[in-house]
């Protein structure tokens, strides 16, 4: 036989990339909260600042807003036999969210 796919072989299952990928987000969505906790609490250990708390609340609502585009492409995953495809605009807010949620982090750490 040659290289291909001969017809014994099962085929590809298209449920497992789509469960894959909304696993991944999940975990993201997981790893976003424990830093807002760890920063709200990092801002109010010790005395908190202006700086401190503004940082804090900011990510708070990084958080928020990552979790907005997460929760909205799980159920695009969960809800669609062959789901569209992530747009742009939401994978740069996103990476924006991300980054920026983990640069305020590390602020509130040094």
């Amino acid at each position: 036989m040659s290289g291909g796919a001969d017809a014994a072989s099962p085929g590809r299952d298209p449920g497992l990339q789509p469960e894959r990928t909304r696993l991944a987000w999940r975990r993201t969505t997981l790893s976003g909260t424990v830093v807002a906790v760890l920063a709200a609490k990092a801002a109010l250990h010790g005395g908190a600042t202006a700086a401190s708390v503004l940082a804090a609340a900011l990510c708070c609502a990084l958080w928020l807003a990552f979790l907005r585009i997460a929760h909205g492409r799980i159920r695009t995953l969960a809800s669609a036999n062959r789901p569209r495809a992530l747009t742009p605009a939401h994978a740069t807010a996103a990476t924006l969210c991300t980054a920026a949620l983990a640069v305020c982090g590390a602020f509130l750490v040094l």
